[in-house]
């Protein structure tokens, strides 16, 4: 071996302990955290970031940077580490306020809390599933855009992940559709280090990763030293030279590595101690007296990575403009799309549905998506098998499976998988993703679509069959508490639209809000409102806003299918002498956002309320008052045909009346 390397060995080693001690102290100070694997994986990220990604620490957002997911997520002392080494603006300041109030540096790593964190990870699996669907966009992006001579969208996606994550269901569902979808790109560092927070992983995981993964599709290889980065180097050339299969890396770490709690369950998720840490210093010969050091020969070092980085960023920035001038159209189009930019003039292609004819909501949403699918080509996704039942596809676009152009994805039976997909495609950006199931199985993908919320990215979630009204499958399939329940999830903006151009506006505020949203779509088919006398749009802008605003006695309030239910009833009522104003409430998240003045005049204080939803009832008594009632659903559906079970459980227009007159008594 020559002098020249072993000076580059010992460079890297004093670079690699650097990262390893920095995410040492860090957790020491805050007396709370996880050092085991920083401690063990800091070879692969060091490797990653200094020597294979592509990315510039100075514009973090660079469309066609590699990406880096850290799915174990409490590993966050290790990215924090090495974001701060690469030259990303995240000062040793914010290291040492680890897990700390006001820190960018909390103790799982947040979209948008410190500069190159990719996506919000700590829920096991769901990092290893957003890289899926950052893989995904990156496919699709490139296929659509990339000419010849010309790749603007050209990355990987690397995961760093854990034996929790691949515990997890949602790994299995990700990693089976990565590969039937051929995501070439997507590479997957396994830190295999035998050990989780219960002791021995032979204590609850004995299957054969290899051949689970391989059954899958996927390129599998093995590095027995987690500390040998020649070995780690090669696989992941190896992994690049499979252009069509994804690819796991296992690496045999051992976590804690050099302490001498090492290799044990100790040393997971818990602070070493002042004495472990000098123990460990002095092991991998670091001054025991300093904390959070960096040699400057270690910051030299890594600072080569910005050089580097910035250099890449630079050509392709040259490739780009050239790329422009020979493709002006498609090169407008993506400089729009990135910038999570709508076309001009694109809410004009959205339809206007006439009254007379009744229309199932999610029919209506299938309309708008395909009348806007020219102008919103950025708009991409599908449903978990339920195609055909949702509505969510374009009909004159191909399966992305067959045509990676494709912009119908065919997720599976996946739900939860699927939204976590939806959220990786949303934060790689430069489209607008969607996913789709009946609503009653949104519990299969709660967490995922909390996590949307919680990083604020433009995921949109469309379920269909809203309410006991889908009928015949019965209490499985009927939802009743998932309504209420997501509205509970803050930043998530709420549709249950009450006919088809309501939907329509639905669509719209969707797309120009640039967050998490929901809709709730019915199966059945349901009276259409006038948009023009109402100015539905507007109203729904609103989150609430009165069809009918002349009755003094009681105030009807209602979403969704029930909306006709109240507007019919409002006509009894004045039959029987008895004045009903009529809201619709598509989105209690909206009309939240409104002032004081508009939501007295709508639902002035004194007037009696009468609130009616097919579904669970606690979130209604904030606006209905002391004096008010609701009609809901605080028990189970039936199966009937729906217009039967919507009447048996209450839901009719026979009971508002009769509850109403008695409000009106009082």
């Amino acid at each position: 071996m020559s002098e020249q390397t072993d000076q580059q060995n010992a460079l890297d080693q004093l670079s690699i302990n650097a990262l390893r001690f920095l995410a040492v102290d860090a957790v020491e100070k805050a007396n709370s955290g996880h050092p085991g694997a920083p401690l063990g994986c800091a070879p692969i990220a060091y490797l990653l970031y200094h020597k294979l990604m592509k990315y510039d620490p100075s514009d973090p957002k660079w469309i066609d940077r590699d990406r880096f997911v850290l799915s174990n997520g409490h590993a966050s002392a290790l990215l924090y580490g090495v974001l701060h080494l690469a030259g990303y603006d995240l000062p040793i300041s914010q290291l040492e306020r680890f897990r700390q109030w006001g820190s960018h540096t909390p103790g799982h790593p947040e979209y948008g809390e410190a500069p190159g964190v990719e996506v919000t990870t700590g829920p096991l699996g769901q990092g290893f599933g957003m890289a899926v669907g950052i893989a995904t966009a990156e496919k699709h992006l490139g296929a659509v855009y990339n000419r010849d001579g010309h790749k603007v969208i050209d990355h990987y996606t690397y995961v760093l992940c854990g034996d929790g994550d691949l515990m997890e269901g949602i790994s299995h569902e990700t990693a089976s559709l990565a590969g039937t979808l051929n995501l070439g790109k997507l590479i997957v560092l396994y830190d295999d280090n035998l050990i989780s927070l219960d002791g021995p992983t032979e204590l609850s995981f004995t299957e054969d990763v290899t051949k689970r993964f391989e059954g899958y599709h996927w390129h599998v290889q093995m590095v027995d030293d987690g500390n040998d980065l020649v070995a780690i180097e090669a696989a992941i050339a190896a992994a690049k030279a499979e252009t069509t299969r994804p690819s796991l890396i296992r690496v045999r770490t051992v976590i804690g590595f050099g302490s001498p709690k090492a290799g044990t369950s100790k040393v997971h998720g818990e602070a070493l101690g002042a004495e472990a840490v000098k123990a460990t210093k002095k092991n991998l010969g670091w001054p025991e007296d300093k904390t959070f050091y960096v040699p400057e020969e270690a910051a030299k070092n890594w600072a080569e990575a910005k050089t580097k980085g910035k250099k890449a960023h630079e050509a392709w920035q040259k490739d780009f403009a050239e790329y422009a001038k020979a493709y002006p159209e498609p090169a407008a189009e993506f400089d729009r799309v990135i910038k999570a930019e709508l076309a001009a003039g694109w809410e004009k292609k959205i339809p206007v549905f006439p009254t007379g004819k009744p229309v199932a909501t999610r029919n209506a949403g299938q309309v708008v998506m395909n009348a806007i699918a020219g102008v919103v080509p950025e708009l991409f996704g599908g449903a978990a098998d339920l195609t055909a039942s949702t509505k969510t596809i374009f009909k004159d676009s191909l399966n992305f499976h067959l045509d990676p152009k494709g912009r119908n994805v065919f997720f599976g039976v996946r739900e939860f998988g699927m939204c976590a997909m939806v959220n990786g495609m949303a934060a790689h950006g430069g489209l607008i993703p969607f996913g789709s199931t009946f609503f009653v199985f949104s519990d299969y993908a709660r967490n995922a679509i909390r996590l949307a919320a919680l990083m604020s990215v433009h995921s949109l979630f469309i379920f269909t069959h809203d309410s006991i009204g889908l009928g015949e499958d019965g209490p499985t399939h009927q939802p009743v508490e998932h309504l209420m329940s997501l509205r509970l999830i803050p930043q998530l903006t709420d549709f249950r639209p009450a006919d088809a151009n309501e939907t329509a506006a639905c669509w719209q505020i969707a797309l120009e809000r640039k967050s998490a949203c929901f809709m709730a779509l019915s199966r059945q088919d349901l009276p259409v409102i006038d948009a023009e006398k109402h100015n539905v749009l507007e109203g729904t802008r609103k989150g609430a806003y009165a069809l009918d605003d002349s009755g003094k006695d009681i105030i009807l309030i209602a979403t969704g299918s029930e909306v006709s239910l109240i507007v019919k009833a409002a006509e009894e009522l004045k039959a029987a002498g008895i004045n009903a104003s009529v809201v619709s409430m598509p989105s209690f998240k909206l009309y939240e956002e409104q002032d004081e003045a508009y939501k007295a005049s709508l639902m002035p204080e004194g007037t009696p309320k009468l609130a009616v939803e097919a579904g669970a009832t606690m979130g209604w008594y904030k606006y209905i008052g002391h004096n008010g009632a609701v009609i809901g659903l605080d028990r189970f559906g039936a199966s009937a045909p729906g217009p039967i079970a919507m009447e048996k459980l209450g839901i009719s227009v026979a009971h508002v009346v009769e509850l109403a007159k008695k409000l009106v008594k009082k």
